[in-house]
C-alpha cells in the first residue's frame, strides 16, 4: 500500500496537471467565416486523372469515350443544376504547348457528343453519363495511327465550378489490327519502273527486281553494284493490275548478314500512273525477320505505287528479298 506522503505527492501531481492542460484550452480559436457553400463545386470526373488517352479499334461501328458533370463537396444539391458542355478549340495550343505535343483538333467529320446540356438533378452527386461517338471508318473518318486532341469543357448555373477540372482532353487514335488486312495477291502485279537490279553479278536467280516478287524469300532483289554501283535513292514503281486501298506494306530483307537492308522509305501512290500522291515514310528495322508496316498518314486508294528506298543500312546499295502490300 502507499504510504500517506506518497499518496499526497501522486494526488497534487495529477491536480497540477490538470491545472496545466485545463489552463491550454482556456484559449478560444478564432476561424474564418467560410460558408459552407464555399466547398460545394462542379467539377468533369474524367479529367481528375488528367489526359483521358483512348485508341480505338478500325470499324464500322461508332466507338465511345464518356464525359460527364458531378456534384462535390458538403452533402446534396437542394437544386437541379443545369450543365452545358463545349468542345473548346481554343485550348488545343495552350495544351500542346504545355506538354510539348503537336496534337491536332478532332475534326467536326469525325465524332458527335451525345447532348451539350443536361442536368446534375436536385439530391444526386452527378449527371447521367454523356458519351463522344467517334467515327474510324469511311468517309470523314480518324486517319488510322493518327492522335488527335478533343477538349471537352463544362460550364453550370447557380454553382462554382471548378477551375482546374471543368475540361478534359481526350487524346484518341483509330488503331488497325494487322489479321484484319491479309497480303495482296501479286499475280496481276507488273514491275513498271525501277532504278537499278543487278542483271548478272547475283547468278541467274538473284538480283533481278522480279525476284522480290517470287514468294521465294532465299531470292532477293539487289541494286547494280557491277559496271558502276548505283547508289540510293533506289525505286520500284507497281502496277497492282486493278485499283485498291492501300494499308501499308510488308517486307522481308535478304536472308544474310551483312548491310543493304531497306531503313527509310517514301511511298507515291496513284490510280492513273499520271497524277501521283505522296502516302507517307516508313521506316523498317535492321533484321532479317518479315515486317509489316501501316501507313501512317491514310489508306489511300491506288493501282499503281512507287515504293522508294531513300536509305539503307550500312550501305549506299540495297538488297530486298520480298516486297508486298496489304
Amino acid at each position: 500500500m502507499l504510504s500517506q506522503k506518497n499518496f499526497l505527492t501522486s494526488f497534487f501531481l495529477t491536480l497540477l496537471g490538470l491545472t496545466v492542460l485545463n489552463s491550454g484550452c482556456k484559449d478560444d480559436i478564432n476561424l474564418p467565416d467560410q460558408p459552407l457553400a464555399s466547398y460545394n463545386k462542379v467539377y468533369m470526373p474524367q479529367s481528375v486523372a488528367g489526359t483521358v488517352n483512348k485508341t480505338l479499334n478500325i470499324s464500322d461501328t461508332l466507338q465511345t469515350v464518356t464525359y460527364g458533370a458531378a456534384y462535390g463537396g458538403l452533402g446534396y444539391p437542394d437544386i437541379d443544376i443545369p450543365v452545358t458542355f463545349t468542345v473548346n478549340s481554343a485550348l488545343v495550343a495552350e495544351y500542346n504547348a504545355k506538354n510539348s505535343t503537336n496534337y491536332p483538333i478532332l475534326p467536326e467529320s469525325m465524332y458527335t457528343l451525345s447532348s451539350t446540356s443536361t442536368t446534375i438533378p436536385k439530391g444526386k452527386l452527378s449527371t447521367l453519363p454523356l458519351s463522344v461517338s467517334l467515327k474510324t471508318k469511311g468517309t470523314g473518318s480518324m486517319i488510322p495511327l493518327k492522335s488527335y486532341l478533343l477538349p471537352v469543357t463544362m460550364s453550370a448555373q447557380g454553382v462554382t465550378v471548378n477551375p482546374e477540372r471543368n475540361t478534359t482532353y481526350f487524346v484518341v487514335k483509330a488503331q488497325p489490327k494487322l489479321s484484319d488486312y491479309p497480303l495482296f495477291d501479286r499475280s496481276q502485279w507488273q514491275i513498271i519502273g525501277m532504278s537499278s537490279e543487278e542483271a548478272s553479278g547475283e547468278g541467274p536467280n538473284n538480283g533481278g527486281a522480279i525476284f522480290a516478287l517470287d514468294n521465294n524469300k532465299s531470292t532477293f532483289w539487289h541494286s547494280r553494284w557491277t559496271n558502276g554501283g548505283a547508289v540510293a535513292p533506289h525505286h520500284i514503281t507497281i502496277d497492282m493490275g486493278s485499283e485498291k486501298q492501300l494499308h501499308g506494306f510488308y517486307l522481308v530483307a535478304r536472308q544474310a548478314d551483312g548491310n543493304g537492308k531497306p531503313q527509310l522509305i517514301n511511298v507515291e501512290v496513284s490510280t492513273n500512273n499520271v497524277n501521283w500522291a505522296s502516302a507517307g515514310t516508313l521506316t523498317f528495322e535492321n533484321k532479317q525477320q518479315e515486317q509489316f508496316q501501316f501507313l501512317t498518314e491514310g489508306f489511300p486508294n491506288a493501282r499503281y505505287f512507287k515504293f522508294t528506298i531513300v536509305s539503307a543500312y550500312g550501305a549506299s546499295y540495297m538488297q530486298l528479298a520480298e516486297l508486298n502490300a496489304f
